[in-house]
C-alpha cells in the first residue's frame, strides 16, 4: 500500500494502446481495470474514430486519437504522437481491441526503440509481433498473455498440444522470446526467461467471456505501473481476476456475469488478498 500522503504520480502512469472502430470497449475495460488496480494516471491511445466514445466512457483518462490504416488498425506513424508519453509511463499495454495483426506488429516494432526500459505488456493482436519478426530481440521487459489458441497461433504449435502441456508451452515461449509469458486458462502457467515457472488454478468457467482478457491485462498493467516486477504483477493479476470471478459466481451464478462486473471487485479484493498469507497467488514451481 502507498502511504496516505502519496499522490497519484507516486502510484504510476499507464499508457494503454488499443481499441478500434469495431472494438472500442476493449480499451475501456483495460483502462478501467488499471485504475481499479490502483494506478495513479491512465492515458489511452486509440483509433481516431473511437477516441470520442472512449473519452466519454472513461473521463478519468487522457485519450489520444491516432491515425488508422484502411483496415482499421493503428498506423505506425502514430507512434510519433505517443513516444514521449510511453517513455515516461510506468507500464505500457498494447493490444486490447486492436485489429489487423500486420499493422499492429509494425506499430509495436516502431515503438520498441523508443522505450527506455519501460515495462511492456503485449496482449491480443499485439503479440503477433513475434510472428512477424521471429528473431525479434526485445530491448525492454516484456510480458505476453496468450490463451491456448493464441499460443498455438504465435508458436506454430497445435492448440491441442498447448492445452495438453501449457507449462511446457509457457517455458518454451519465454525462453524463445526472452519475455515473461502467461498461458491463460483454467490452469494458468507463468514462465520467465530465466526458467522460473508459476502455476495458478482457480476462477471458474464464467471468466471465459468477452472482454475478460482485457480486464486481466489492465489489472496487471496497473500493478506494474505501481512498481511490481512483471512476474509478480502477473501473478497478482491472475489471482485477483480469478477471485473476482469466484465472487461473482457466488452472487450471480457461474455463467452470465460480464467482464465489466469484474472491475468493481478488484479494489476490495486487492486489499483483502494483501493481508492473506500468499495472497492466493500462483504457486512457484521452481526453475527448469
Amino acid at each position: 500500500m502507498p502511504p496516505e500522503e502519496a499522490d497519484k504520480e507516486e502510484r504510476g502512469r499507464v499508457l494503454i494502446v488499443g481499441g478500434s472502430r469495431e472494438m472500442p470497449g476493449a480499451v475501456i475495460l483495460a483502462a478501467t481495470a488499471a485504475l481499479r488496480a490502483g494506478a495513479g494516471k491512465v492515458a489511452i491511445a486509440t483509433s481516431s474514430s473511437a477516441a470520442p466514445l472512449v473519452a466519454m466512457e472513461i473521463p478519468e483518462s487522457r485519450v489520444i486519437g491516432l491515425p488508422e490504416t484502411q483496415t482499421g488498425g493503428l498506423a505506425a506513424e502514430g507512434v510519433e504522437e505517443i513516444a514521449d508519453l510511453a517513455r515516461r509511463a510506468g507500464a505500457v499495454l498494447i493490444g486490447p481491441g486492436m485489429v489487423d495483426e500486420t499493422a499492429t506488429a509494425a506499430f509495436v516494432e516502431r515503438l520498441l526503440p523508443r522505450l527506455d526500459n519501460t515495462p511492456l505488456l503485449l496482449d491480443a493482436c499485439a503479440m503477433g509481433v513475434v510472428r512477424q519478426q521471429d528473431d525479434l530481440a526485445f530491448n525492454t521487459p516484456v510480458l505476453m498473455t496468450p490463451h491456448a489458441g493464441e499460443m498455438a497461433h504465435l508458436s506454430g504449435t497445435a492448440k491441442a498440444a498447448v492445452q495438453e502441456d501449457p507449462a511446457s508451452a509457457a517455458r518454451a515461449a519465454a525462453a524463445r522470446w526472452k519475455a515473461v509469458v502467461a498461458v491463460k486458462g483454467a490452469d494458468t502457467y507463468i514462465a520467465d526467461a530465466e526458467g522460473g515457472l508459476w502455476h495458478h488454478a482457480g476462477g471458474n468457467v464464467g471468466l471465459a467471456c468477452s472482454g475478460s482478457g482485457d480486464t486481466l491485462a489492465g489489472i496487471i498493467a496497473g500493478l506494474v505501473a505501481r512498481g511490481a516486477p512483471l512476474t509478480q504483477a502477473c501473478a497478482w493479476g491472475v489471482a485477483l481476476h480469478a477471485r473476482a470471478g469466484e465472487r461473482l459466481a457466488e452472487r450471480k451464478g457461474p455463467l452470465g456475469y460480464l467482464a465489466r462486473e469484474i472491475l468493481d471487485e478488484i479494489p476490495l479484493l486487492m486489499h483483502s488478498l494483501a493481508h492473506q498469507p500468499g495472497g492466493g497467488q500462483p504457486h512457484y514451481l521452481g526453475h527448469w
